[in-house]
């Protein structure tokens, strides 16, 4: 079976946010990027399937700019055999990306697509759904733990009322949640390895996808401050203050 990861370069999630001086988005320019977190876990169970003999091959997918082939270099370090990048400097959407995804699925026909449920950039959570619904598959959203067996897929996924296990017939997209497991660390090795692994580079007209955004922003705020809070020196206190202050309380 090959499995095909979609991946996204973000901003670290350690790098603290900063709203550009016009609002117009977040500030990019001399920012730390890295793989999506969730992405990260999608490509770790991939490889952990490939190791258990489930499948064969692992083949990830970037929509992005040039540099997200740094990217793609850390999913081949990490266990993946073939990179994929559609090229494009224009912002990227859920939509347009899942029809990219489509077009690449139609080429490498691969039996399972795993992608992380959510980018910690947009927080969408809405391309993983959108392909599926392209392709017609079946999926397990918000998966928190995985098993094939028999051309089959069992997903454990977590849901409002605690945990849910459902079968997929394969082929089937799964979006990965943060439970699903610990991403490993791209060891040195495998870093050089990476280096010399194929990355195709395709342009999103070669695939017949329109990848111009629908959606427009039109400002970015930083939430307002909260206030410092205050200590209270007894319960009746905190009672008087819940009830006549912040009027939470009859």
């Amino acid at each position: 079976m090959k499995i095909l990861c979609a991946v996204k370069r973000v901003v670290d999630y350690n790098v603290k946010i900063r709203v550009k001086t016009d609002q117009t988005g977040v500030e990019t320019a001399n920012v730390k990027f890295s793989m999506n977190p969730f992405d990260e876990i999608a490509v770790e169970e991939a490889v952990r399937l490939k190791e258990s003999g489930a499948a064969t091959e692992i083949v990830v997918v970037a929509v992005g700019p040039t540099a997200a082939q740094e990217t793609l270099r850390t999913a081949l370090a990490m266990g993946a055999d073939r990179a994929i990048l559609v090229q494009t400097d224009l912002e990227t959407q859920p939509l347009g990306v899942a029809k990219a995804l489509k077009a690449i699925v139609a080429k490498e026909a691969p039996g399972l697509v795993i992608v992380g449920k959510q980018a910690i950039d947009d927080d969408c959570n809405q391309t993983g759904q959108m392909l599926a619904a392209l392709l017609g598959w079946g999926q397990g959203a918000f998966a928190s733990k995985i098993a094939a067996a028999n051309g089959e897929l069992t997903v454990t996924r977590e849901v409002d009322g605690g945990m849910e296990t459902i079968a997929l017939p394969l082929p089937a997209v799964v979006t990965a949640d943060l439970r699903l497991n610990e991403p490993r660390y791209a060891t040195l090795p495998n870093i050089m390895k990476a280096k010399k692994k194929p990355l195709e580079i395709v342009a999103p007209d070669a695939l017949g996808v329109d990848l111009t955004p629908r959606l427009t922003v039109l400002k970015v705020e930083e939430p307002p401050t909260r206030s410092a809070g205050v200590k209270v020196p007894d319960v009746a206190t905190l009672v008087a203050k819940l009830k006549n202050e912040a009027k939470v309380i009859p």
